[in-house]
């Protein structure tokens, strides 16, 4: 399962007993959102994309959108997200459970600048009931490779 490479993954770090499993579904923001009991921007969104074959994740605030025009300045192509159906086989997780923990070693793990914002945050953990809570200086430890990026508006 997804969740136990997450965990695996996090517990590296010592940050595993921070994953919140819940009854019900947190695979949306609004849904991870009230289960929170937080504001949707403090939800982390990780968002798969291709970047031409290559798949790549980008970690933006629950409140933000992509631009397509900072997106193509920064990756020089236009923002092609995964398909629903392929994004488990390339990335490591299912939709609603997406998050930078425990992926596939081939995917390129990117950071928006919009998470810079946030003092708490919580993105998935590899499950679409779960979620971490972290702070910015955490999620960037768990990283071993990561881009700061700015691609929203």
């Amino acid at each position: 399962m997804a969740i136990d490479k997450a965990r695996k993954h996090l517990k590296e770090y010592k940050l595993d007993d921070r994953i919140i499993v819940f009854d019900d579904s947190s695979a949306t923001v609004k849904e991870a959102a009230e289960r929170l009991n937080c504001e949707e921007k403090d939800i982390v969104k990780t968002l798969s994309f291709l970047v031409g074959e290559e798949p790549i994740v980008i970690c933006v605030s629950g409140d933000s959108r992509i631009d397509n025009s900072k997106y193509k300045e920064e990756f020089h192509t236009k923002a092609k997200m995964i398909p629903f159906e392929d994004v488990e086989k390339l990335i490591g997780h299912a939709v609603g459970g997406v998050c930078p923990f425990g992926i596939n070693d081939n995917v390129k793990v990117y950071l928006d600048e919009s998470l810079k914002k946030l003092d708490t945050m919580y993105p998935a953990a590899g499950s679409s009931n779960s979620a971490v809570r972290l702070n910015l200086k955490e999620l960037e430890s768990t990283l071993k490779e990561y881009k700061w990026v700015n691609v929203c508006k």
